[in-house]
């Protein structure tokens, strides 16, 4: 196999054939939770990767999830950048928003963490950032990389010749700090769960156009979405259940109902997919679909949310 690697802070090599002897070097950011269990495993098993190495934040946890994958940390983001011609990010979105832009500045392809940022000015920082330096991006929307979601979008959703749909995330009560990311406690169940249900509804749907919202930010949450076409869908979102994760999408038609359960569908294949598909996206020179555009546009839609959530609290 023939790595290719990228050295000094120059720009990106363009496109280039993809396939059987090239290989795309990706570094990570982060070593939490997110990084240990989907984008590690997901970089360093993938044949069309040379997993680069790993920065954060915190040294140790970078040290520690490095040496699980045989790869180098460091101790500056600058130096990750150094080592490779893109990056994925497992981080929180208040932090995300300018390492991020400064990868895509730095002409690294970038696969983004969702949602985007903290807010939208910050989703719009990275837009902008990623646009202008003309860089390949990809957000990390776990469902959509599933075979099952992608069957249910394909083919059973499009049967049903869909009016409307609905769906709802509902999580395990999220006490347990040492397993769930801090931003999470302090933004709720909205930022939290909704881009991957937002998205999927859209994609099922049409484009949102329109969102109400009511409930608890951090409890249950309630969304009637307006899609273009005069479709309307209600998504549900909870938090604080004590019950085991569900995750599902269901829309309606003259040609019936399709459905199809998320949670289920979600793992270390779709994850491995994701990789695959972000790593011929940068090979390539051409994002595919799920790119900073989308993940803006999701950004958009939760802070519309968010907004009327807390206008009617």
């Amino acid at each position: 196999m023939i790595t290719i690697m990228i050295t000094g802070m120059g720009p990106t090599r363009g496109a280039r054939a993809y396939g059987e002897g090239v290989s795309v070097t990706i570094g990570l950011v982060g070593a939490g939770r997110r990084a240990a269990e989907v984008h590690a495993p997901a970089l360093s098993g993938s044949a069309d990767v040379r997993f680069a190495g790993i920065w954060s934040r915190r040294p140790e946890s970078a040290r520690e999830l490095a040496h699980r994958h045989h790869v180098a940390s460091y101790d500056r983001f600058a130096d990750l950048l150094d080592h490779c011609e893109a990056v994925a990010f497992a981080i929180p979105p208040d932090v995300q928003t300018d390492l991020a832009a400064a990868a895509a500045r730095a002409r690294r392809a970038v696969l983004l963490e969702k949602p985007l940022a903290n807010d939208l000015a910050g989703a719009e920082e990275i837009a902008v950032a990623v646009t202008s330096a003309g860089v390949v991006s990809q957000v990390a929307l776990d469902w959509r990389y599933a075979e099952p979601v992608r069957q249910f979008l394909a083919m059973a959703a499009p049967r049903t010749r869909p009016l409307g749909g609905s769906g709802r995330v509902v999580t395990a009560n999220p006490h347990d700090r040492q397993r769930t990311q801090p931003w999470r406690f302090e933004r709720g169940v909205l930022l939290g769960e909704g881009p991957d249900l937002i998205d999927l509804l859209d994609a099922a749907l049409g484009r949102i156009v329109g969102v109400r919202a009511h409930g608890d930010p951090l409890g249950w949450v309630g969304l009637l979405l307006e899609h273009a076409g005069g479709r309307f869908s209600e998504a549900s979102l909870c938090a604080t259940a004590g019950t085991p994760p569900r995750a599902e999408v269901e829309v309606f038609g003259p040609g019936g109902a399709a459905f199809v359960n998320c949670a289920a569908a979600a793992g270390p294949d779709s994850f491995a997919t994701m990789v695959t598909e972000f790593a011929a996206a940068v090979a390539a020179g051409k994002p595919r679909g799920l790119d900073v555009q989308r993940g803006l546009h999701l950004q958009e839609v939760l802070d519309n949310a968010e907004t009327d959530l807390f206008t009617h609290a």
